[in-house]
């Protein structure tokens, strides 16, 4: 019984499981495979699913022979990083209020918020892409940044939101009968608290920023393209340089996983934290 019960486990359970996470890890694997192929290989007749020799020339061509990939990089990260500190910031201090506060309007508000995510981001481009052209901020990395927070600030407010409403008030009503005013309580108490929820709305920030095409493509010129649009210049009308666009899909989650390796116990208690009330 012991043995028909572990074999019914491993069909039910495992199996499936090895089926679903190879389908997941397979187009990162065959991206892998293909950056790391020769030429002749790469572009062969037969169809290889092991390099037989391994080579990193489409790296080197990628960072030396091709787009400006290194400015791209430098593009995205500061775009990703300063959205990530503005949204969050303006995000953090917007659930707090709307948490803690009682003021007219404020069901309308949060409806709004939710509301904008409703819409397709493309119905935004051409008011913002008018916006940006008579602020003169057009193709620069601030049209990015401030076209970005238009769609992660009204996500992240109601991520923060049902966080910061399973908080007991008691926690800073004990703070101010200490001699604390609000800002202090809020500094000291709360965000301590909010570490791991902050963890997790900045990690959604930063990816969002990161692989954003659309605004990018319309924001940003030669000098100030991020990585996907440096991406999309290798696919060309008469061809798609394989070789090069796997190299830098490589290089583009790289940083993306270091984030999730070093912050992903915060990120989990961020994403379960207010989900069960005891």
């Amino acid at each position: 019984m012991k043995k028909l019960s572990d074999i019914k486990r491993i069909l039910c359970v495992y199996l499936p499981l090895i089926v679903i996470l190879l389908f997941i890890l397979f187009p990162f694997y065959w991206t892998l495979v293909t950056s790391l192929k020769p030429q002749d290989e790469l572009y062969g007749m037969v169809v290889t699913y092991l390099p037989r020799s391994i080579t990193f020339e489409s790296y080197r061509k990628l960072f030396t022979t091709t787009v400006n990939f290194l400015a791209a990089i430098k593009n995205s990260f500061v775009v990703a990083a300063i959205t990530t500190l503005v949204s969050l910031t303006a995000s953090t201090l917007a659930a707090y209020a709307f948490s803690r506060y009682q003021f007219a309007g404020r069901k309308l508000l949060m409806c709004t918020f939710l509301c904008n995510n409703m819409f397709p981001t493309v119905l935004l481009l051409i008011p913002l892409y008018s916006i940006m052209r008579k602020m003169g901020l057009l193709f620069t990395p601030a049209s990015l940044v401030l076209s970005y927070t238009t769609f992660t600030i009204p996500f992240s407010v109601w991520l923060l939101l049902g966080f910061l409403n399973d908080l007991p008030m008691s926690l800073e009503e004990a703070a101010l009968v200490d001699g604390c005013n609000r800002g202090i309580a809020f500094v000291r108490i709360i965000l301590p608290i909010l570490g791991p929820c902050l963890v997790a709305t900045g990690v959604y920030i930063f990816m969002t920023s990161w692989n954003e095409y659309t605004f990018a493509v319309m924001f940003t010129n030669t000098e100030t393209r991020t990585i996907p649009v440096a991406l999309k210049s290798l696919i060309g009308q008469l061809g798609v340089q394989w070789d090069l666009l796997t190299a830098g899909g490589i290089i583009t989650i790289i940083p993306v996983c270091i984030m999730f390796f070093f912050a992903q116990k915060r990120l989990v208690e961020g994403l379960t934290a207010g989900a069960v009330k005891g």
